[in-house]
């Protein structure tokens, strides 16, 4: 399995650091060249490789971490998605009149067509994110969601394998509503550091 974050702002170096911590390949992109995110991708660790988003977009599963109104040009770079494992990390505040009443990640998927979407690792702020998700016995939760279970299996384990505890919410309009933002108010699980003992 091959992993990319798309977007190497605050969130996607947070993540860029989970991967480096447990030595997971991961690709990073952004609207910038490579060359320009190639030193700050090696100083979070040899694992971290900077791409073009042209050579990012092969990887199996693409980490969404642009800002909300970005995630359309991503789209755009490939005609169709069939394949990809899709995780949108994205949040969308205050929520744009244009998703209708729609659950953001459910209008991004409209974008990504043939991908199989999941809501994940978006209520944590940047800085909770970059942290060891491993504390006094405990895993920080992820919370994740998406319309299609199958998908959200594969997304469970990469949370697992970087040290979360996932948590699966259901279907993005079910209890993935907690994790969005709907009018002016943030979804209730959105900021909450939350921890899962070992069992």
């Amino acid at each position: 399995m091959s992993y990319a974050i798309i977007g190497f702002g605050k969130i996607g170096q947070a993540l860029a650091h989970a991967f480096a911590r447990k030595n997971i390949e991961v690709t990073v992109a952004s609207r910038r060249p490579p060359e320009a995110l190639a030193t700050q991708a090696r100083a979070i660790g040899p694992t971290v490789v900077a791409k073009s988003l042209w050579d990012a977009l092969e990887a199996d599963t693409i980490i969404l971490a642009v800002p909300f109104g970005e995630h359309r040009e991503v789209a755009k770079a490939l005609p169709n998605w069939k394949g990809k494992t899709v995780i949108d990390a994205m949040n969308a505040f205050p929520v744009p009149e244009e998703l209708d009443g729609l659950p953001s990640s459910a209008f991004v998927a409209k974008s990504f067509t043939g991908a199989r979407l999941v809501k994940g690792f978006n209520h944590l702020i940047a800085a909770t994110l970059a942290t060891d998700p491993i504390v006094e016995g405990g895993h920080r939760v992820v919370f994740l969601s998406g319309d299609d279970e199958d998908a959200i299996a594969p997304v469970a384990d990469l949370a697992k394998q970087l040290g979360f505890a996932p948590v699966k919410l259901g279907k993005l309009n079910e209890g993935g509503a907690l994790v969005h933002a709907r009018g002016r108010t943030w979804g209730p699980l959105i900021f909450q550091d939350l921890f899962k003992k070992e069992q």
